[in-house]
């Protein structure tokens, strides 16, 4: 039985692709310093030398990553991800009950440019004069599991370094645990960031016309 917490778990693989559920608290690609060369593609390519990474998750955040097998793969799913044929859903608890205003099809949208801090790494900030076009769009789907928290569902458009965590902290309503951008009665709350990647869909491999998905239940 393994005990190992940073584990990740397969969800999915094919002579194509992986599908990973990463655990929070792992690394995605290796950083910098000895200390940070565990992570999900050193870990992957131990059973799959040719898989490559394609996407990330913070260490923080949780849920579902793919990878492709292969350069000839790696080329095929970034350009889908450039194009946007590749979607991404995200669970979150925040502090209070945030005020939906939903589009037709029950979306909210927090539209607020961001950049880089670059004085001040690794944190991002809005930037309405030089940030770049970032949109996330959100949707209540309950309570969150402590009194005066919310569960919501959040899709990112685009997809700047730490978007859905200062997005959601810029609309007056910050993730749970979160280490970085949280005041301290938000990151009291939890002993870990409260972001879960919860579904993943992408185009097939050899059909565009056709999508595969995957979904991983949050943890908190």
């Amino acid at each position: 039985m393994n005990t190992d917490p940073l584990q990740p778990q397969l969800l999915h693989a094919d002579e194509h692709l992986l599908v990973f559920n990463k655990p929070s608290g792992l690394l995605s690609v290796p950083g910098i310093g000895p200390d940070k060369q565990d992570c999900l593609r050193v870990r992957a390519q131990q059973d799959w030398p040719d898989a490559l990474t394609v996407h990330r998750l913070d260490m923080s955040t949780s849920g579902l990553i793919l990878m492709a097998r292969g350069a000839a793969m790696h080329k095929t799913m970034s350009m889908a991800f450039e194009k946007r044929q590749v979607h991404k859903r995200y669970v979150a608890v925040v502090m209070g009950e945030p005020r939906p205003e939903p589009d037709e099809k029950g979306w909210s949208r927090i539209d607020l440019p961001m950049r880089v801090d670059y004085q001040n790494r690794p944190y991002s900030i809005i930037d309405h004069d030089k940030g770049k076009p970032s949109l996330t769009l959100w949707q209540i789907i309950g309570p969150g599991p402590i009194a005066g928290t919310t569960r919501l569902l959040l899709e990112p458009f685009t997809g700047r370094t730490h978007q859905l965590r200062l997005h959601c902290l810029a609309m007056g309503h910050p993730i749970l645990g979160d280490a970085l951008y949280a005041p301290p009665e938000a990151l009291a709350l939890s002993p870990r960031l409260c972001l879960h990647a919860c579904a993943l869909a992408w185009p097939d491999a050899q059909d565009p016309a056709r999508t595969h998905q995957a979904l991983s239940p949050a943890p908190f």
